[in-house]
């Protein structure tokens, strides 16, 4: 398959290079020139694994975006969701009827960049996805290389407009087969991972942060009482889930952090320990500019804590952690462009809302 892959992020590389391997004709788009030299110049990217380190030949790398879109039947977005809206001025003139744009999540990006690419002028039908997760779990060891620790073995993903689902599915199927189709959109956003992971791993760990050079959230930073906050915000976000009407599979946070068994998560058992056998995530963390921040708390914690209020369910120790950060970042996020009043979609009925996910008919 033709796939555009956009980014040059841990999960884009990883995608790049992995799909290649997999025998689809990728291309790789990235924004900033002098960063990517080192993969254009060589047209690939070392790929590390467990099966050890290869050079991967990519169909394309290359910095102009139209020619890296033109003909693919998927566009795969590994990117923030801080870069989303930026990136459609570039995206939405490159657009072709029937490809299908996956945000490796989303944060409900799915209906923020089709209400982009309409405002841009972009008259091609396109359909939107967003998943739980990166597909991988992965870091860049260089400007060309990129290591992956993990696969997900399962990845739940939403489509917008819903009513299309039967048709992006199978393409995404195609190039994920460890995709889980989901009701919709809204669906996929309340499955993002990063909003309940990363928020007591970063706002509990805040002191040893801004004193060591290096902090591994996920071995020093993970201790029991940090785990019993994760669990409380994991149980308001299924409830936020269940009060919308979405069903389970839920993927609980516990099952990525239960090493005997049980339920199977987005990564597999035993992905916890894989994290920390790596020592890849023993690395600096700007308390203030890294994603973890920027992106899963100042957007996905803020957007989850918005549908509560919408839905109308309380959800103490989210708000209390969104807080927590507001004061960090000296300003309040509740007051965000990622949650529903920043939207534009606050005001939306139960029935509105679903018209709006299932059709794609924006407001």
């Amino acid at each position: 398959m033709d796939i555009a892959v956009i980014g040059g992020g841990h999960g884009a590389y990883a995608a790049a290079a992995d799909l290649t391997e997999k025998g689809h004709n990728v291309r790789l788009w990235r924004r900033n020139r002098d960063d990517f030299r080192p993969v254009t110049e060589k047209q690939a990217i070392f790929f590390k694994d467990f099966k050890g380190t290869r050079k991967v030949k990519l169909a394309l790398a290359g910095t102009d975006i139209a020619e890296v879109v033109r003909g693919a039947r998927i566009v795969v977005i590994p990117l923030p969701a801080t870069a989303q809206e930026s990136l459609v001025q570039e995206l939405a003139p490159c657009l072709e009827d029937g490809q299908v744009i996956l945000l490796c999540p989303g944060t409900l990006g799915s209906l923020v960049m089709s209400r982009g690419v309409r405002e841009n002028g972009c008259q091609a039908r396109v359909i939107f996805a967003e998943t739980g997760t990166l597909p991988y779990l992965a870091r860049k060891h260089g400007p060309d290389t990129v290591a992956v620790t993990a696969r997900a073995t399962r990845l739940p993903t939403g489509i917008f407009p819903a009513d299309q689902s039967d048709y992006a599915f199978k393409i995404i199927k195609e190039v994920y087969p460890a995709a889980e189709l989901l009701s919709d959109a809204l669906d996929g956003a309340l499955m993002n991972a990063g909003p309940v992971i990363h928020p007591p791993l970063v706002l509990l760990n805040a002191g040893p942060i801004e004193h060591f050079d290096y902090w591994d959230i996920h071995n020093e930073g993970t201790q029991p009482a940090v785990r019993r906050v994760h669990d409380a915000l994991d149980a308001e976000r299924i409830a936020v889930r269940e009060a919308l009407g979405y069903g389970p599979p839920h993927f609980p946070l516990a099952d990525h952090y239960n090493s005997s068994g049980g339920e199977e998560w987005m990564y597999g058992n035993s992905a916890h320990e894989k994290i920390v056998d790596s020592t890849d995530w023993r690395e600096p963390l700007d308390l203030y500019e890294h994603r973890y921040m920027t992106e899963d708390i100042a957007c996905g914690l803020a957007l989850f804590v918005s549908v509560a209020d919408w839905a109308g369910i309380d959800v103490p120790v989210a708000r209390g952690l969104l807080s927590l950060a507001s004061a960090i970042l000296g300003r309040d996020l509740r007051l965000g462009v990622r949650t529903l009043e920043g939207m534009g979609l606050a005001g939306l009925t139960a029935g509105q809302m679903r018209k709006l996910l299932t059709e794609g008919v924006l407001v």
